[in-house]
């Protein structure tokens, strides 16, 4: 472990929002310098680019990577917790990772909130907060549209193997934000933005709303992506380029398995090695030159156990009291409470599932910083509904009328979904 992993993490833990505190055993995302809300501008730094959105990462972050940065190479691994992948590293899993680690740094990071993936990449593609871009959550009330939906796939939550169907209700998704994105801005100061994406998800709704000048290369797996990304550096030596790199298995897995399942850990391990073998060991000095690596996640994943107590069809007495069914994350969710029955859900919570939950105003959350600064979404406040809903511990709430699939989850604000890795090398 770098010195300045030891150095940061205590502080990352006890960072707490202003006015804003829901106990010691959460964590709070550090907006200010120590959150992937502050990679957009970072990138930009390295790359000599006018910051975009928040403010970049510490000086203490960034200096030990130098000056004349002319490629960035960003892996986004989804869901690699910062403990995890340093048990992975100390027990030989990935030795690559330890290398470049001794060449350039390895520190933690917060992740935003929530912390699921269709805000993460919003923000990691604006620099905006979840409070100003408005992506709330996985599942998410959309007013203007009269429908919850899947903010990844762009459809209905009820919908199954259906993706864009919002589209019929008139929405774009290329048309969501009107704030500049991280694209247009890097190609407007003379860097190249690439996307290495899984064929799965090219062209998705998500993808799309953020993806905005950015030339997309599809890949089927990771030998393939860091041959093709290796060979596109080594094609234009002379060009600024941000390369942006995605890799979601982890994740998939983890939220079948359970993070720490072998089946994660041979999952990255063998990404780590097509990385090592397709890219780094072939990459040429002219290549390398001026080109840095970094590698950091959305956010971390905790493992949960399957229990009927948990499911929102156990409790009749708290689901008559909602309008909807619970929007948001399992592990942070949005409840839309019937008229005079919010003093009965605090209660609910309380009594049924003692300890395990904070139950908390929106309002009070969105003005103390909890989903970020700036200002707020104009819809920001109707998609929070009446209360929030925090997760302490494994807890979670499960609502959806399918059976429950998952082990691993992530959204809420545990130390295992929050912290998250940023370790970055020059090549050079």
């Amino acid at each position: 472990m770098s010195d300045l992993t030891v150095d940061i993490l205590p502080e990352l833990e006890a960072y707490r929002l202003p006015d804003f505190d829901l106990g010691a055993d959460f964590i709070y995302p550090n907006y200010a310098g120590r959150s992937i809300l502050n990679i957009p501008s970072s990138v930009c730094q390295l790359l000599d680019v006018p910051g975009i959105g928040a403010q970049p990462l510490t000086p203490a972050t960034l200096e030990p990577l130098g000056e004349g940065v002319r490629r960035v190479v960003l892996i986004l691994m989804d869901a690699l917790a910062l403990h995890r992948l340093q048990r992975w590293v100390a027990e030989g899993e990935a030795p690559v990772w330890q290398k470049l680690e001794k060449d350039g740094l390895l520190t933690g990071l917060t992740s935003i909130s929530p912390s699921t993936t269709a805000a993460a990449m919003t923000t990691l593609w604006s620099g905006r907060s979840p409070a100003e871009h408005g992506v709330l959550g996985y599942e998410m009330w959309l007013r203007e549209y009269g429908v919850v939906a899947n903010m990844i796939k762009h459809a209905p939550i009820s919908f199954r193997s259906d993706s864009d169907s919002l589209q019929k209700a008139g929405f774009r998704a290329e048309q969501m934000h009107n704030f500049p994105l991280l694209g247009p801005h890097l190609r407007e100061h003379g860097v190249k933005p690439y996307s290495f994406q899984h064929y799965s998800i090219v062209g998705s709704g998500l993808s799309r709303s953020f993806l905005h000048d950015v030339e997309v290369r599809a890949f089927g797996t990771p030998a393939e992506m860091w041959v093709s990304a290796r060979q596109m550096l080594e094609e234009q030596l002379d060009e600024r380029i941000y390369l942006w790199s995605y890799w979601g298995a982890v994740d998939g897995l983890s939220h079948i398995y359970g993070p720490d399942d072998e089946r994660v850990r041979a999952e990255f391990a063998a990404f780590s090695a097509a990385f090592e073998r397709n890219f780094l060991e072939r990459l040429s000095p002219q290549a390398r030159r001026d080109t840095v690596v970094i590698l950091t996640a959305d956010h971390g994943q905790i493992t949960t156990r399957k229990d009927p107590h948990y499911e929102l069809a156990s409790h009749p007495d708290l689901a008559r009291r909602l309008h909807i069914n619970p929007t948001g994350e399992n592990r942070l969710m949005y409840l839309f409470v019937r008229p005079g029955q919010v003093e009965a859900v605090c209660e609910y919570f309380e009594h049924k599932w003692p300890n395990q939950f904070t139950v908390f105003d929106p309002e009070y959350a969105l003005e103390s910083g909890l989903f970020g600064p700036g200002e707020a979404h104009p819809r920001a406040r109707e998609r929070l509904g009446d209360l929030i809903v925090a997760a302490r511990g494994d807890a979670y709430l499960w609502w959806s009328t399918e059976e429950n699939p998952l082990i691993g989850r992530h959204g809420g604000l545990h130390p295992e979904e929050m912290l998250v890795p940023f370790l970055a090398a020059r090549l050079d």
